[in-house]
């Protein structure tokens, strides 16, 4: 006897093959057997006719490091089918960590990744085992974050390495692949990663490729210099060995968009070479991160508490609003989208929450300031720099073109907290309403293995993604018909519809579109009995 069958209903495999009808027999939390099941008994029947089943989904970049651990918070991504998660991104994550790195750590992610108070670890391996003993609602697996093993070794210096800073960093890395992580993760607009020299990438990138791992980066440019960023990683991947996937591919700025199908033959050139390339996106034409982030690498030196002091300098206030006016050498978020199309989505006090939801211009009309620069750096120092915004940069023929890429993989890249971002609550259904059925964009063949197959095979999970005998039973029930996003930039707490029946490790998670409570995650640690010896 079977704990559940799914009966009839048109399976996606995760491979892309045309959907079979079939039913699934699971047991212990295995799919056991995939054919006719109509003699066979199950103690949960779920009647799939008309629906369709497939792989749980895989997001490959998330900020759910803190609030997984929080069901009542977190358990929007089952809602939205999301059966495992990727955390440590962007090079700033929560682990490894000191005695004396912590609190910085803490701060500097509040705005990113919530709070949950102390954290009782500092390595990896018992941030994983914090995670295992807590209550989660989906599977997660872990990056090592390049500016955590930086701090461990030079602090938040902005300078290159040495190299026997570089040599002590990528023995870090080395020591979270055996702890179980998947990969190492760089955000390179983000301090204190900003300011490495690709000579340090590929060190920390020889640690992971050692293990197999991947390295998912933020590249150090997504507008004006965005091909030179883009060669810079391709070239650290060609010297190290590692697998490269970048993070939320874009291409910022209306006066960038010839850039983006350039961006993308960079990448194809890259795998007929025989690098593997591979990148995810989100189906938006807006990106969301920390606020402090339109400020210049300079001002990050030395950490959040220094950048607050610095900003309360006239002359230095000067200096950056000459910056945001005409330097194209950074990630200058004012100058590529301006001050109108970048929006606040949380704060950290109550004093402050009704900058939730406005633009810069508006916020700095309301707060009388001279300039909407005056604003942000008054209300960055208000809020301790726990900010985070929404930049509309794009337009949806350039999202659309990516989206059919064979490379591309679906990621939400969702933050929690204030009026987030509306991916956090809508990203795999809108792909599937919206970019499926209304705009045949992708087959639904497709869609189905770029947020299953394909992200399985990026983290080389040896039991996900895919419907087959002897698989985790991580599956979503939905109506194609039905699913799609409610979650929109001016209510983005809409919970998604269409997504029936959610299942984590053959535990039922979501029933008739509600969640049960149920907190089947488990972490999926990187098996790395054995290294792989790269040069």
């Amino acid at each position: 006897m079977f704990d559940f069958i799914i009966r009839g209903g048109h399976v996606y495999d995760g491979t892309e093959n045309p959907w079979t009808k079939t039913d699934v027999g699971i047991k212990n939390g295995v799919i056991r057997k995939i054919g006719n099941l109509s003699n066979e008994k199950a103690t949960t029947e779920i009647e799939a006719k008309g629906l369709a089943v497939s792989p749980g989904f895989i997001d490959t970049h998330v900020h759910s490091d803190l609030l997984c651990t929080k069901p009542e918070i977190h358990h929007i991504k089952v809602l939205q089918g999301v059966t495992t998660e990727l955390f440590g991104q962007d090079g700033i994550s929560v682990a490894p960590v000191s005695e004396e790195t912590k609190p910085l750590w803490q701060k500097q992610l509040k705005g990113l990744n919530g709070d949950i108070g102390d954290w009782p670890w500092n390595s990896i391996d018992e941030y994983l085992q914090f995670l295992e003993d807590s209550d989660i609602t989906g599977n997660a697996t872990y990056l090592v974050p390049h500016g955590a093993v930086r701090t461990l070794v030079m602090g938040f210096d902005g300078r290159h390495a040495t190299q026997e800073e570089m040599e002590q960093m990528q023995f870090l890395v080395e020591e979270g692949m055996k702890q179980g992580a998947v990969g190492v993760s760089s955000g390179l607009v983000y301090p204190p990663n900003v300011f490495s020299n690709k000579e340090e990438l590929i060190a920390i990138c020889k640690g992971a490729a050692k293990y197999d791992g991947c390295f998912v980066v933020h590249i150090r440019n997504e507008s004006n210099h965005s091909l030179e960023a883009l060669d810079e990683v391709i070239d650290v991947a060609r010297q190290s060995g590692v697998r490269l996937h970048v993070s939320h591919f874009k291409v910022a700025g209306k006066t960038n968009r010839d850039k983006f199908e350039k961006a993308l033959e960079k990448m194809d050139d890259g795998r007929n070479e025989g690098i593997e390339i591979t990148f995810d996106q989100y189906p938006y034409t807006a990106g969301s991160t920390v606020f402090h982030a339109i400020l210049p690498p300079w001002m990050h030196s030395g950490g959040t508490s220094a950048l607050l002091e610095k900003l309360k300098e006239p002359e230095i206030r000067e200096k950056i609003k000459q910056e945001f006016k005409n330097n194209e050498d950074y990630e200058n978020w004012v100058l590529t989208c301006g001050w109108e199309n970048i929006i606040i989505t949380a704060v950290s006090t109550e004093k402050n929450r009704w900058a939730e939801g406005k633009n810069m211009n508006e916020v700095a009309e309301l707060l009388e300031a001279a300039d909407p620069a005056d604003a942000a750096f008054d209300l960055l120092i208000e809020e301790n720099a726990g900010i985070t915004m929404v930049i509309h940069w794009g337009d949806e023929e350039d999202v659309i073109y990516g989206m059919r890429h064979p490379l591309q993989i679906v990621g939400s890249d969702g933050i929690f907290g204030g009026k987030p971002h509306p991916r956090l609550y809508g990203t795999y259904p809108r792909v599937l309403g919206r970019y499926v059925r209304e705009k045949q964009a992708l087959t639904l063949e497709q869609a189905v293995r770029k947020m299953t197959g394909a992200p399985a095979q990026l983290l080389r999970l040896k039991d996900r993604g895919f419907i087959r005998e002897g698989y985790a039973a991580d599956i979503v029930v939905f109506d194609p018909k039905t699913v799609n996003d409610k979650s929109t930039y001016e209510n983005p707490l809409e919970k998604p519809v269409g997504i029936k029946y959610v299942l984590v490790n053959g535990q039922l998670a979501v029933k008739e579109g509600k969640y049960t409570g149920t907190t089947a995650g488990k972490v999926l640690r990187q098996e790395n009995s054995y290294a792989k010896v790269y040069l």
